[in-house]
């Protein structure tokens, strides 16, 4: 069964953390990069990170040093730890490979006051 179970958002203040985890089925994650993506109000769905499935990390380059992608591929899992976090950071998170595949999960929401 083809599923991605994103969790770990919330509202914070600007300059706060959050730790989002995405929960992916094997027939997604194994072997393949996974990245994490997000869409704000209004705007396009954008890349945020992926990950390779030897750990090879790559990142946006507003989030470089901010951001860190990492993935447990005996959990089937990828994080995303974001720390210093700001406004323009508020968007509904979604995990995926990269490139995309046809299939998205709920997402989290993640909300950052200022």
């Amino acid at each position: 069964q083809v599923q991605l179970v994103e969790s770990g958002g919330g509202l914070v203040q600007a300059g706060g953390s959050l730790r989002l985890s995405c929960a992916a089925s094997g027939s997604i994650f194994r072997g393949n990069t996974m990245a994490w993506y997000r869409q704000a109000p209004g705007k396009q769905r954008e890349l945020v990170a992926f990950v390779t499935p030897r750990s090879r990390t790559n990142y946006a380059d507003s989030e470089k040093g901010r951001f860190t992608i990492s993935r447990d591929n005996a959990k089937n899992t990828v994080y995303l730890q974001m720390n210093n976090l700001k406004p323009e950071n508020t968007a509904v998170y979604y995990c995926n490979k990269f490139p995309v595949g046809n299939y998205w999960g709920q997402g989290t929401q993640v909300t950052v006051s200022s």
